[in-house]
């Protein structure tokens, strides 16, 4: 065993410590968490491949002719709808990565290091956007082939995809707060399901309200997930789409206000 003379020890202590990481760097750091566990298990993406190629392809065909008359003029009114349900189905995978964390001890781990503690959990929700993006993706892609037309053009649709990331970030807020509250994944994919399909089926995506009883179209005018499709097919076609995306936008900043600081309260409360 050897001894420090005084000098060493001196010099030791007069050492620099490492600088504390910004605020931006554990940020960064905890997206590319999130990415390199989707690499490391592609089965992840499994939500973000199947069901935006499903939905878009089962119900242009398979409706588009007695909606419309046309699985054409079907898939102009439909591509839309499927583009906001791809993407805002996948956004429970932040609460059930957070679930997971927990669950695992990891955000205990997180907790004792002197990190900026929101980063935790805003740097997975932003590595979860490289989810929504291949969503969205994919879904255009495959309404192009189809014989899908922007009236937009290609500005419409790059709008129409911000303005779904957008809500769909703040939509995970909701996911992250019962990825803390709730017991397990399990739990948290069951009542996804049970909160997901009724908003988004009981909307606009797949035909006109007009065709519905007086008490649903009262539920889909209401609903947050009609506005945000009536939003994306009127930046899509290329008409005015102000009140519809300023609606959105406004929802989606109450969204964050709401559940960002219950679920920041949860993180640091919860083990």
């Amino acid at each position: 065993m050897t001894t420090m003379t005084a000098p060493e020890i001196a010099a030791a202590v007069a050492q620099e410590r490492p600088r504390q990481p910004s605020a931006l760097q554990v940020t960064l750091t905890m997206a590319d968490r999130a990415l390199r566990r989707v690499r490391h298990e592609p089965e992840q993406l499994a939500d973000a491949i199947a069901v935006p190629l499903l939905f878009t392809l089962l119900f242009t065909y398979l409706f588009g002719g007695a909606v419309s008359g046309s699985t054409r003029g079907y898939l102009h009114y439909l591509l839309p709808g499927t583009l906001v349900m791809a993407v805002l189905l996948i956004t429970v995978s932040a609460g059930l990565s957070l679930n997971t964390d927990r669950t695992a001890g990891a955000l205990d781990r997180f907790r004792s290091m002197p990190i900026w503690p929101p980063a935790v959990i805003v740097g997975s929700l932003i590595g979860d956007v490289g989810r929504y993006v291949l969503a969205s993706s994919l879904v255009l892609g495959l309404g192009f082939a189809m014989g899908y037309r922007a009236a937009g053009g290609a500005v419409g649709v790059l709008l129409a995809v911000a303005l779904i990331l957008v809500f769909a970030f703040s939509l995970a807020w909701v996911w992250t707060t019962l990825g803390l509250l709730l017991r397990s994944a399990q739990s948290i994919t069951v009542l996804s399901f049970a909160v997901q399909f009724p908003l988004t089926f009981a909307s606009n995506a797949f035909v006109s309200p007009a065709t519905m009883p007086g008490w649903l179209r009262a539920f889909v005018a209401a609903n947050p997930v009609s506005h945000l499709i009536s939003a994306e097919r009127s930046l899509m076609n290329g008409t005015p789409a102000a009140a519809q995306a300023g609606w959105v936008l406004l929802a989606s900043a109450a969204l964050i206000a709401v559940f960002g600081p219950i679920t920041m309260l949860l993180y640091r409360r919860r083990g």
